[in-house]
């Protein structure tokens, strides 16, 4: 149903067909991968007739590595570069400020924009892009997130993680020479960014069962190519081979394209998604410096893991309806709960989104007798989930964190991302599960004091 091929170095989906019954997006843009290949970044460029005029997008960190050459290039061919480079001391926040940067950089006849980097710079420029309603190019400089290929920006608005839609490149050119230069960390943090996928997968799943989410059996076909891409690289992207260098790039970059395919994020973030943005929130509201996102996914990955296991091994035929009926919170005690565990402003905000209200005991009986009545299908369905060991076991051979701790997160940051990082969006998940049964504070204290 979906599967990818090459032509030459230029990278081809070559079919998204399912019979979902959702509309799917049609990919037009061209993705390059090779050794060496940043040398022809103004030859691919000019394949899109994009236009002579460009702001170029990069940062003091990128710059020496990538910035100045993809520059000179663009000159050498005639390209009327204007250079928007983003310097900072602290890392570099996709935020008001950089935002507002990049923008006053674009000048009236600006065609184009392109951007050097990763993550950040990318995201920087497929928003102010779409902003501008102007085309973008993405040269990738780390295998380190899925979002080359997005069409979400995730964004800084103050201190809240806000989603935004947004624009993908029409070029993407990932030179396996320069992304092997980054450092091992950045690599990590990509892997870390595709093992959530496991979670993203299960989610849905469960979604599909308990209300009939729609669901896109070809979109989780890519995510699971991409995680066995992923998973049977694991020396090599260690090693920074041009083959793991390659295969991790491709994982993200298929995972990624699952969102332009359906246009959402469903296929690609759950609840470790969630964990991963509660972090680094309240990690900027304290001053303090956060971890990378999917470094941070990586690590929420595993606890949900252990919540899954609990999640699973539950006797859903001793869940006394009438206890966890009179036990429901009120809308007053659960919106006071998400304000103190997001901060007033953040929480706020959170809990004026569509669908981020409790839901009816009605509805409630509903998904618990679903629940009920297809805990053998779900376990069928979600036997794909690793345990808990064998991905711990990928991280040690990777050289990755494993705990909260090892990422600066305390255990009362990581307890309160268990319990309300459901909250940062409405996405049913196991977590909405577990609360909806009643278990949430008894697995989340299990999986926080290992008991």
């Amino acid at each position: 149903m979906a599967g990818f091929s090459y032509e030459g170095e230029r990278l081809v989906l070559t079919e998204v067909d399912c019979g979902c019954g959702m509309e799917h997006g049609i990919p037009d843009m061209d993705i390059y991968i090779g050794n060496g290949i940043l040398s022809r970044l103004a030859e691919y460029i000019s394949r899109r007739s994009l236009g002579n005029n460009l702001v170029l997008i990069t940062d003091n960190v990128v710059y020496d590595l990538a910035g100045r050459r993809a520059e000179k290039l663009l000159r050498d061919a005639g390209y009327n570069v204007t250079l928007c480079y983003l310097e900072r001391d602290e890392p570099l926040h996709p935020n008001e400020a950089a935002i507002g940067e990049v923008l006053l950089t674009m000048e009236k006849d600006t065609d184009f924009f392109v951007s050097v980097g990763s993550g950040t710079l990318t995201d920087l420029a497929r928003y102010t892009a779409m902003c501008a309603g102007k085309p973008f190019v993405s040269v990738g400089t780390a295998a380190s997130m899925d979002g080359y290929t997005s069409v979400i920006a995730p964004l800084l608005h103050g201190s809240q993680k806000v989603n935004k839609p947004a624009g993908y490149p029409e070029v993407l050119v990932c030179d396996i020479d320069v992304m092997k230069t980054a450092p091992l960390e950045m690599m990590i943090s990509g892997f870390g960014d595709v093992i959530g996928k496991y979670i993203a997968k299960a989610d849905w799943i469960l979604g599909r069962i308990v209300h009939d989410e729609p669901y896109c059996p070809a979109c989780v076909e890519l995510i699971d190519e991409a995680l066995q891409r992923c998973t049977s690289s694991i020396d090599d992207i260690r090693n920074g081979t041009d083959e793991g260098v390659q295969r991790l790039i491709e994982g993200l970059i298929l995972a990624g394209l699952t969102v332009l395919v359906i246009g959402h994020t469903r296929p690609v973030a759950s609840m470790e998604h969630n964990m991963g943005h509660y972090w680094e929130m309240m990690k900027l509201q304290r001053g303090e410096d956060h971890p990378s996102h999917g470094t941070a996914v990586g690590v929420a990955t595993g606890y949900v893991l252990q919540f899954y296991e609990h999640f699973l091994a539950a006797d859903m035929d001793r869940v006394d309806l009438e206890a966890v009926k009179a036990e429901r919170l009120t809308d007053e005690l659960r919106n006071e709960q998400v304000r103190n565990a997001y901060g007033q402003h953040i929480g706020s905000r959170l809990l004026e989104q569509e669908g981020n209200g409790l839901i009816s005991w009605p509805e409630q009986q509903r998904r618990l007798m679903t629940l009920r009545d297809n805990m053998d299908c779900i376990r069928r369905e979600l036997a794909f989930l690793p345990s808990v060991e064998e991905v711990m076991a990928m991280y040690d051979r990777l050289g990755a964190p494993k705990a909260a701790a090892d990422i600066g997160i305390d255990q009362g940051l990581l307890t309160n991302s268990l319990l309300y990082g459901k909250d940062y969006r409405p996405r049913y998940s196991v977590f909405h599960a577990a609360a909806e049964m009643g278990m949430l504070e008894t697995w989340v204290n299990a999986v926080v004091t290992g008991h």
